[in-house]
């Protein structure tokens, strides 16, 4: 599996933050490349994303919410990703560390993703972090 980390600090107390963060069906507000996310029932969700040319489906499940420090998620069919969203107090509001890991199960999907997923999930990741900032 591919790890990609990334982080950023928003101007706003955790609390505030994992409000919106744990708002799972807001995401496709907060990203260009997320089409649709349906809530499935029972802390699931189906997710459709668009990226590397190519439409995604994947279904998740919530594993973790503690708030305001832990969201964690985990792939149940499709893409077989992981994820995670920490959250730490600092003096400038709340440090915000994603870390995502994912498998695709072809070789040569995988070796095309690979190049372009480490900037891709970090645009998203920059380009959700700044939209849920601009909501606080």
């Amino acid at each position: 599996m591919a790890t990609i980390e990334h982080s950023a600090i928003l101007n706003a107390p955790p609390e505030r933050v994992f409000a919106l963060l744990e708002r799972v069906e807001d995401f496709v507000d907060y990203s260009d490349l997320i089409h649709a996310i349906e809530p499935l029932g029972e802390d699931r969700y189906r997710w459709h994303v668009h990226a590397v040319g190519r439409d995604w489906s994947f279904d998740v499940e919530i594993t973790e919410s503690r708030a305001p420090e832990v969201l964690a998620w985990e792939s149940l069919n499709g893409v077989e990703n992981r994820g995670c969203y920490r959250l730490t107090p600092v003096a400038e509001g709340t440090r915000v560390a994603l870390t995502l890991t994912y498998a695709l199960g072809n070789k040569f999907v995988e070796k095309a993703v690979n190049k372009a997923a480490s900037p891709l999930v970090g645009k998203v990741s920059r380009q959700i972090l700044e939209r849920v900032e601009a909501r606080l």
